[in-house]
């Protein structure tokens, strides 16, 4: 009766992401935006498609065309502009050594462990990312854990996509068990921002499995701003914090969205407050048809500098910047 009860759960959540809204004319009419004021934009989807979760618009602001969180995945007629250091690759991503698997970092590789999202953020840097040819299924998964077996300067391996949690938990029960037999293996970390979208994806079966692993998890959520910190979302926190599961933020600066010290500010208390520490904030990956999200360096400095003044350090996240081949992330110094 328990193992149903579970299927039930897990399921759940597999539903709500089929009920995502796919249209720009669907969600626009459940927020109460005049559609005639946004049919330019539509055309954008034939750039990056839209995909955005009921739960995640049910957290914006009705009538409000400047919800922070309603122009992080609205279309943008802007996404058709075309600029000089704007590129379809600016991390230099497209052409891994093995399908599916980034081993930029020395100690640590990266597996694009799902190519799909529970919402399309429009700035992604991985919006234009080969991902057909970097699926991985078990065949494929089972050559990547050859690799890292063999190679035993690494100690982290870090789930990514896409979006990880988009597995289901059968697989990544599978997937942990696979880890914990290479013994140089120390930490498992998971990048996500499902929980952030649809907070029903913290199941039971997913704390049970990272917190029976003698590798220690790390969940690393991409929250930008404190509106999308919600109860149901503190509350899935608050279990992944009981089961000793160490959770992160990394959030991306983000013009008109994110852009002051005061939002900053709120951000990383409201993480604070709900068991999650500030880890990255980025400046904007500069793939092609996000210029209308970006901010100067000197703009993006300026706020970090306020940040500095307002908060204590623990709670200030480090400013980087991500360069396409290099070995590490850059900080971004005030």
């Amino acid at each position: 009766m328990i193992h149903q009860a579970n299927l039930s759960v897990e399921s759940q959540w597999q539903k709500e992401l089929k009920q995502s809204y796919t249209k720009p004319k669907d969600l626009l009419n459940y927020l109460n935006l005049p559609v005639a004021d946004f049919e330019k934009d539509f055309e954008a989807r034939k750039l990056f498609n839209m995909r955005v979760p009921r739960y995640f618009a049910s957290l914006m602001e009705k009538g409000n065309p400047n919800d922070p969180l309603f122009l992080q995945v609205m279309p943008q007629i802007q996404e058709f502009i075309e600029k000089a250091g704007y590129e379809a690759d600016p991390l230099k991503e497209h052409d891994s050594e093995m399908p599916g698997l980034l081993h930029k970092y020395k100690s640590r590789v990266l597996i694009m462990f799902r190519t799909g999202c529970a919402v399309n953020c429009r700035y992604c840097f991985r919006r234009e990312f080969p991902y057909a040819d970097n699926a991985v299924n078990k065949e494929k998964l089972t050559q990547v854990l050859d690799y890292i077996s063999q190679n035993k300067q690494i100690n982290e391996v870090i789930l990514s996509g896409g979006d990880p949690l988009m597995a289901n938990d059968q697989a990544i029960a599978w997937f942990v068990e696979q880890c914990e037999s290479i013994s140089h293996l120390k930490r498992l970390r998971i990048h996500t921002r499902l929980p952030v979208v649809m907070p029903s994806r913290v199941t039971k079966e997913l704390i049970d499995s990272l917190q029976q692993s003698r590798l220690k998890a790390i969940v690393v959520l991409h929250i930008n701003h404190h509106k999308e910190i919600s109860e149901q979302l503190i509350l899935a926190c608050s279990k992944l914090n009981n089961a000793g599961i160490t959770l992160f933020n990394q959030a991306v600066l983000l013009k008109n969205i994110n852009d002051t010290v005061h939002t900053q500010v709120l951000l990383a208390e409201r993480l604070f407050d709900s068991g999650i520490l500030p880890y990255y904030l980025h400046l904007l990956d500069k793939v092609t048809g996000v210029t209308h999200f970006n901010l100067t360096e000197a703009e993006s400095k300026k706020i970090y500098e306020g940040m500095l003044a307002e908060l204590p350090g623990f709670l200030v996240p480090k400013l980087v910047r991500e360069v396409g081949g290099e070995s590490s992330k850059t900080p971004v110094l005030p």
